[in-house]
């Protein structure tokens, strides 16, 4: 598709949303001005596990412009329910599980009253012991989170239990046990809600990844007719990474009250509130061993893992399965055995973050690998290359039950290596070991493959209709939160039917408008949306030619686009407008009998499958020993999504992508002390990196078309973050190597790396 002749795919296309982006004309969910509207405030417990002994809301109760102070025994909401049981009180009855859970809500006439009630309710609390460490909290005596369980592990996955052992008897075995640490996405625009009630109707704007699909959780959960419920998400919405993928408590308890008090509420979350109520991410503690034979081929793969759920069990309970998807990588790998235990914690509770379970998959393999090698005394690129996939051996489904579409695993490598000069840099790394330079240079590498549109979300609808004045309306069950849908989408109708990009409007994010879809997630709007609008504008297109064929008293095959309608080939001047095509389509004296009045068509476009991006990435950085510092120097990545729509788009979604796989690498960590309390809570303390602390990376593709679509795409906003971790990762740890450092458990931070070269000296 890249720089197909005559067509618009495939080339660099400035993105439609910007203008509107840059100069503020779009409206987030805060901006909404609405008459009336009361603030809605939540007091959250400020210790993670504790019985309730009371809670005193009488002096908030008589504060100026307090509208109500709810609690367990008012607020009338069920438990909440997001994934696997149990369920979430709300608010907190009897008990609190994690600092942030919801004791109390305040709704007054302004936030600022709101917030000056919330700090006259008193609470006090019989302190319990607090479980923080996931393989602590799965053991059979430790303290228990709910009473009711027998305990804290809340949800198990394995495969090839039963073949015992994979690493006995091999020639080698390398040993690793790493984290993948607790993030919190930080998105720009944090969460929140405005319930506007009318009658027996609800409206709901919320900033969300998933408007559609979400209504019929929160329908259920405040007890309403899904076709009552109206939930839609503003023109723009800042972000979102996996965690504004769901419903949240905050949503259904605002809903109810909006209800309940017949005004409309909003909730805004401020970022502290953000940084312990808004799901996080990643949280896994990995232990493994992989065997080797003794031409360093891998013989087998033994995994143990502790995923932490927090303390009401969301997706991220569930998220083990797609690590257990991806265990494989991009390796010939003949025997793996995996066991992943999701545990609860006393913490906030994880979810879906950049890559969802996929990039722990990786930062394993990729790490143990390195590990091995350096034990075996083999290049790091060669004991990828000797054991990786090769392209006859697509199709294929891997012990962990991916069902690899396509993938030229050691063309990127090749790529990545050659970018990067990898040669050039073993030898001036070299040099400096023998200087005995203080700053020492590290090369790291990784090669991955990633699931994109996993687990059944292979299917979107889309709907394509040419209005009357010739312009399109192009609808979608996906849900833009900056990836350029706009821009995606309208190129493929444009390049389909032959009109301007800007005679296409999207209609997206909206329950009244779109009857169903799965939202925006897992990588797969281009190849799901995307494919569904190719499908229904090919579909306008035949039957416009079919209609243009009549009129024109010519074949439907001498049909062709051109001059903002359809003409005769070769015969420009006989053409007939999109306007007078749908004008026809309406008339019975124009049409051809049988044919259906309009131009438009809608479907849900099913890949039948999830696609498979991969990719390799070097980097490269400096080492101080003296002090610990880490520098990025180089950056090399070259990912395969497919055949590209738009390589400007593409190449944004890997720079963003990089810079949170290497925020994880070096900067950011949630983290919580003995007794629950999180000590990362605002972002003087979560080491979020600015453009400041980062390069310019260099960044390039391969293109391995999927044959799961019409357009050949595969997935690529997680690529960059899944890549580039494990990369980093290796490059700081064989900056230090030679002296003796085998492993240091990420954020990699000056301390980290310091402490780190003090022990191994």
């Amino acid at each position: 598709m890249s720089n197909v002749e005559g067509s618009i795919l495939g080339n660099a296309v400035l993105r439609r949303e910007d203008p509107t982006l840059l100069t503020g004309a779009d409206e987030y969910y805060d901006d909404l001005k609405i008459d009336g509207l009361g603030h809605v405030h939540f007091v959250r417990s400020v210790v993670a596990h504790a019985t309730i002994t009371s809670i005193d809301t009488s002096e908030a109760e008589g504060m100026p412009g307090v509208v109500g102070v709810y609690t367990s025994e008012n607020a009338g909401v069920n438990d909440f329910l997001t994934m696997v049981p149990p369920a979430m009180p709300l608010p907190a009855k009897g008990k609190v599980r994690f600092v942030g859970d919801i004791v109390a809500v305040v709704v007054a006439d302004s936030i600022g009253q709101a917030i000056d009630a919330a700090e006259a309710i008193f609470i006090d609390y019989d302190y319990l012991p607090a479980v923080i460490d996931p393989v602590a909290a799965a053991s059979p005596d430790s303290p228990l989170l709910f009473d009711e369980t027998e305990s804290n592990v809340c949800f198990a996955t394995n495969l090839g239990a039963e073949d015992g052992d994979p690493t006995e008897g091999a020639h080698h075995v390398t040993e690793l046990t790493m984290t993948s640490q607790r993030l919190a996405a930080v998105p720009i625009e944090p969460n929140g809600t405005v319930a506007i009630p009318n009658g027996d109707q609800l409206t709901l704007w919320i900033p969300s990844q998933n408007p559609i699909s979400i209504r019929d959780v929160i329908a259920g959960a405040i007890g309403m007719e899904p076709a009552n419920l109206r939930i839609a998400a503003p023109n723009v919405v800042g972000g979102g990474f996996g965690p504004k993928g769901g419903a949240y408590p905050e949503h259904v308890l605002t809903a109810t009250l909006a209800r309940k008090l017949n005004r409309p509420l909003k909730w805004t979350e401020v970022r502290s509130e953000n940084m312990v109520s808004m799901q996080h991410g990643r949280a896994m503690t990995m232990m493994a061993k992989m065997a080797f034979d003794a031409d360093n081929k891998i013989t087998g793969f033994d995994v143990n893992l502790f995923a932490e759920s927090g303390a009401y069990p969301a997706i991220g309970a569930i998220l083990t399965t797609f690590t257990q998807t991806m265990i494989q990588g991009v390796y010939d790998i003949p025997k793996i055995r995996y066991n992943a235990l999701s545990v609860m914690t006393n913490t906030t509770p994880t979810g879906a973050y950049r890559g969802a379970g996929r990039p722990e998959a990786t930062q394993l393999l990729e790490r143990i690998l390195d590990l091995a090698a350096d034990e075996l005394g083999v290049d790091p690129a060669e004991i990828r290359r000797v054991n990786l996939l090769q392209p006859d051996a697509f199709p294929l489904t891997t012990l962990g039950g991916a069902n690899y579409d396509s993938g030229e695993y050691e063309k990127a490598l090749d790529a990545a290596l050659e970018a990067a000069d990898y040669q050039a840099l073993l030898a001036e790394q070299a040099e400096r070991r023998a200087s005995g330079n203080p700053v020492q240079m590290g090369i790291g590498l990784s090669t991955y493959v990633e699931v994109t549109a996993p687990a059944g979300l292979h299917t979107e609808y889309g709907a394509v209709k040419v209005n009357d004045d010739g312009t399109v309306t192009a609808k979608v069950g996906t849900s833009a939160h900056g990836q350029g849908h706009i821009t995606s989408f309208s190129m493929i109708i444009a390049d389909m039917l032959g009109v301007e990009m800007d005679a296409v409007t999207l209609v997206q994010s909206d329950t009244d408008e779109i009857p169903r879809g799965s939202g925006t997630m897992g990588s797969r709007s281009l190849q799901t949306a995307g494919s569904a609008l190719h499908v229904a504008s090919e579909t306008v297109l035949g039957k416009a030619k079919d209609l243009a064929a009549h009129m024109l008293e010519a074949s439907s095959d001498d049909i062709v686009k051109g001059g903002g309608g359809l003409h005769v080939a070769g015969v420009p001047a006989n053409a007939i407008t999109w306007s007078a095509l749908v004008a026809a389509s309406n008339d019975d004296a124009q049409r051809p009998e049988g044919m259906e009045p309009g131009l438009e068509f809608e479907l849900d476009f099913d890949g039948q499958d999830a696609t498979f991006p991969f990719g390799a990435h070097v980097s490269v950085v400096d080492v101080d020993t003296e002090t610990g510092e880490v520098t990025m120097v180089r950056h090399v990545a070259v990912d395969d999504c497919g055949q590209i729509l738009n390589p400007m788009i593409v190449e944004g979604q890997q720079h963003g992508g990089i810079a949170q796989g290497a925020a994880q690498a070096l900067y950011e960590g949630i983290m919580y002390d003995e007794d629950g309390n999180p000590v990362t809570g605002n972002l003087m303390d979560y080491a979020i990196p600015a453009a400041s602390e980062l390069i310019s990376f260099d960044t390039y593709n391969t293109e391995t078309p999927s044959p799961r679509n019409p357009l050949g795409a595969k997935g690529i906003g997680e690529s960059g973050t899944i890549g580039s971790t494990p990369a980093i990762h290796n490059a700081v740890i064989d900056a230090l190597s030679h002296l003796g450092v085998t492993h240091i458990e990420m954020p990699l931070t000056s301390q980290k790396v310091w402490a780190a070269i003090q022990e191994a000296r």
